[in-house]
């Protein structure tokens, strides 16, 4: 694949357009002293190289080429980025370049930098980081996802504190992409069918360091005026735009993959959103080899992933089966495929097979077609496989068949320059480009002056950034110029200082601090220990609710008394959150337990020297210890009421009886030592892991690379052991309604129970299935599922047998029940055939 870049520059400087179409330079900072020199105006209002380039004038153009020193600092750049990109990095100098052929990473958002404004919130942030932590580690993937021509909404308050939106046009010839070209030279297009027309794709590529994004865009001269908007916006309203999106992302994105990349191995699904792939990887797979689609999704299945962000099923993306039906039988191509039933392909998006009024579930769709499922942290585990568990029936809950693996943040994105050099001189500039196992004893060695003189570094930073932000909001509501002057006196860099920014959505509780204003007012006015809290966040266009929260926080900011140290920062998005996260001393987060999936916004302050007061959920709930941050919450089952007040005293406690005085709690160098001390042990044990280079290294462990293998495997010499495991299922499905198992005998034999089953198996093969004892865990003792073993034919009977299993005496042998579950080399049964019987 070649790139066709929209505007040339003569060839002594041509290095600058590589340079700037490379967005390694969100992370990498070596290249900012560049563009401001080339035009400082542009960059400090944008941050964006491309932009800059964009406006260059011929004149400017001219006197960079006769600039022999601007030129020698070209190269050397150039070079670098070179041998960046040339570089083995981490995951082929110790894993070999063999082992894993590739990674499709699937998203509906990415959020790299506002100069690709492509996200709408966390998930979209998270695959941002995603990519450019693979670009620091050298691992194969590409990021597949959509080219919007407005994205997410603009936030603007106005005068009356209300929330409203905008959607300026993403134009591509400012965004630092370029159109993608197949072998040919020619642009490269991927058709979609639809009822009555096709869809004509185009696709641009950003490059991301060693990674590729590559996104589809439907904004096509051929197309007609209503499918060149389909990518228009993100999360498009109405069932029928979002379910258009969705084939796109899923069906057309696969097709993109096997145009780019056909080596690829790993699918991995970054919500349901582009489930779609499944289908589409099975059809592709079953076309080149003539298996049945059943095999092909055995085959398949071993090399698709699929990470759920969702805590509540509400939020899972449903479609009516007739409308999942006429697009489907099209866009999937399966109208010219009469070995396929489409009939089979919706059964894969209900809970119930045979309900055919069911709605179309895409998270189901994607959990039923990856062999691995994992959620967001420990706790979203626990969640997750309480929200599948329709699709597990009979089996216990902590055998639904999710994982997890904690989110984590690319933290070369997230830190300060002050704290990148901090850093950098204690843990060496490729700490986070290798395994981070010496960091928490390398930072944890850095004396109190040098933490003291970061945070103070980026509060004084986060204050000025505030003020202009201030005072350009002030500005645009119509503000008079005095009042628009009063911006520059808000905030002190010398202060404590709180951030909280949020979606504004009722579960997130964003108003907590508000259930007692006159105890906050109190808390920010103090003169002896004065306290300043900044806030953002934007609600959903529709939420109402979320709007007048909002509302709520711009007239408190608003009153006299609190002007100078209450602020509420209008259009929450990446820069904004970068200049949070780099200056707050403390980062407030309330969710209602337990609806918070994992939550990165308080891992990113962490490389700063900022500290956490959050309620238990997430995250923070694994990484919580009493030197490192502050809680909030319990898990006692109380009604929403109770619970908001309970956590609203339990937070205003913390910070009048702990945070405030810990930070003002000054020895004779006016030095808070205390504060200083959690400092170090937030920034050592906590940085590291919850840094996305961990998060990334446990998915090539736990995931990739297993996986890889097992798809490997399936595949092999025409998927013949696909072709193996797709009959098994068949004949299990035929056969199971007829097996049964017997009344157990138990008897005891000095430290052990041994049970004795009659299973009777009607026309299932013995070696087929798996006869367990089963326990599920009490007081002190962890479940257990101990395999019984044949003893011999039951005399008299055909297709069944004895079978035989003992257990610890300490356990009463009540507490075992047997149980059938289906038993193949390399299948794990509760996530691919989710057959169980048990005694009755």
């Amino acid at each position: 694949m070649t790139l066709s870049l929209p505007r040339q520059f003569p060839d002594e400087i041509a290095a600058l357009r590589d340079i700037a179409l490379d967005l390694r330079w969100t992370w990498s900072h070596e290249t900012d002293a560049l563009w401001k020199l080339i035009d400082a105006a542009t960059w400090q209002e944008t941050g964006n190289p491309w932009a800059v380039l964009q406006n260059l004038r011929p004149a400017r153009i001219s006197e960079l080429i006769s600039d022999r020193v601007f030129r020698d600092e070209l190269q050397r750049l150039s070079a670098a980025r070179q041998a960046y990109s040339n570089a083995a990095g981490w995951f082929a100098s110790t894993s070999g370049r063999g082992v894993l052929a590739g990674v499709a990473y699937f998203s509906m958002e990415f959020g790299l930098h506002e100069a690709l404004p492509l996200y709408a919130g966390g998930l979209g942030i998270l695959a941002g980081d995603f990519l450019k932590t693979a670009s620091d580690l050298g691992v194969p993937v590409i990021g597949i996802g959509l080219l919007y021509r407005q994205g997410y909404f603009r936030q603007l308050i106005d005068a009356q504190g209300w929330q409203q939106e905008s959607y300026p046009l993403n134009d591509a010839g400012s965004m630092p992409i370029a159109p993608a070209c197949g072998q040919d030279g020619a642009p490269l297009e991927i058709r979609l069918r639809l009822p009555g027309r096709d869809l004509i794709l185009r696709v641009w590529q950003a490059q991301v360091g060693r990674t590729s994004l590559l996104l589809l865009d439907s904004d096509h001269q051929l197309n007609s005026p209503g499918d060149r908007a389909i990518t228009g916006r993100l999360y498009a309203g109405g069932d029928e735009a979002r379910l258009l999106q969705e084939l796109v992302l899923g069906i057309a994105g696969w097709r993109l993959v096997e145009a780019v990349a056909p080596r690829t191995e790993i699918c991995h699904l970054n919500e349901g959103h582009a489930a779609f792939v499944v289908i589409e990887r099975a059809l592709a797979f079953r076309r080149r080899t003539g298996i049945s689609f059943r095999a092909a999704l055995w085959a398949t299945r071993a090399g698709n992933i699929f990470t759920t962000h969702t805590p509540v099923e509400a939020g899972f993306d449903r479609f009516a089966p007739e409308l999942v039906a006429a697009y489907a039988r099209y866009a999937a191509g399966i109208i010219e495929d009469s070995e396929v039933s489409l009939d089979e392909l919706l059964a894969l998006g209900r809970a119930n097979a045979n309900d055919a009024k069911e709605p179309f579930n895409m998270a189901y769709l994607a959990q039923r077609g990856a062999a691995r499922t994992i959620g967001v942290s420990q706790q979203h585990q626990a969640v997750s496989r309480r929200t599948f568990q329709p699709l597990f029936p009979h089996w216990p809950k902590l055998e639904v068949p999710v994982g997890h693996i904690t989110n984590g943040v690319h933290v070369p994105s997230w830190d300060s320059a002050d704290a990148d050099r901090l850093w950098t001189a204690a843990c060496g500039k490729e700490r986070w480009r290798c395994a981070p196992d010496q960091l928490a004893e390398q930072i944890a060695a850095l004396d109190d002056t040098a933490l003291w003189s970061m945070r103070a570094s980026g509060r004084q930073a986060l204050t000025f950034a505030a003020r202009r932000r201030l005072r350009r909001q002030f500005g645009v509501r119509g503000a008079l110029p005095e009042a628009v002057d009063t911006a520059s006196q808000v905030l002190d860099p010398d202060i404590l200082t709180l951030g909280f920014a949020r979606r504004f959505a009722e579960y997130k509780r964003p108003n907590l601090l508000l259930h007692d204003p006159d105890r906050l007012r109190r808390l920010l006015t103090n003169r002896s220990r004065p306290v300043q809290l900044i806030v953002a966040g934007k609600a959903h266009p529709a939420d109402d609710a979320g709007k007048r929260m909002i509302r709520e926080w711009i007239l408190l900011a608003q009153e006299t008394e609190l002007r100078r140290n209450l602020v509420f920062l209008e259009d929450y998005d990446l820069v904004l959150a970068q200049e949070l996260v780099q200056g707050v001393d403390v980062w407030i987060n309330t969710p209602r337990h337990p609806w918070e999936a994992c939550g990165t916004s308080g891992m990113k302050v962490l490389v700063n020297g900022g500290i956490n007061l959050s309620v238990l959920d997430g995250w923070w709930e694994e990484a919580y210890e009493p030197s490192v941050g502050w809680a909030v919450g319990d898990k006692e089952p109380l009604d929403d009421a109770t619970r908001d007040r309970r956590d609203a005293q339990v937070l205003y406690e913390r910070l009048e009886n702990e945070v405030i005085p810990e930070f003002y709690d000054r020895d004779v160098e006016a030095m808070p030592r205390r504060w200083l001390q959690r400092i170090r042990a937030s920034l050592a044990r906590l940085t590291p892991a919850y840094s996305s280079t961990r998060m990334l290294q446990e998915h090539l462990e736990k995931l990739y690379l297993p996986a890889a293998c097992e798809y490997r495997r399936r595949s092999a010499g025409g998927a013949a052991a696909a072709a193996v495991m797709a009959a098994w299922e068949q004949r299990l499905r035929q056969g199971w309604p007829r097996l049964h198992i017997g009344e157990p005998n138990v008897m005891r034999e000095g430290a052990r129970w041994r049970f004795t089953v009659p299973v009777y198996r009607g026309d299932i093969l013995p070696e087929d299935i798996r006869v367990e004892l089963y326990a599920e865990p009490h007081a002190n003792s962890a479940t257990a599922a101990i395999e019984m073993q044949r003893s011999g034919p039951i005399a008299g009977s055909l297709n069944s047998e004895l079978y035989c299993g003992v257990s610890d005496a300490a356990r009463p042998a009540d507490h075992y029940t047997v149980r059938v579950i289906p038993a193949f080399s390399g299948v794990n049964a509760a996530a691919e055939l989710p057959l169980i019987a048990w005694q009755k």
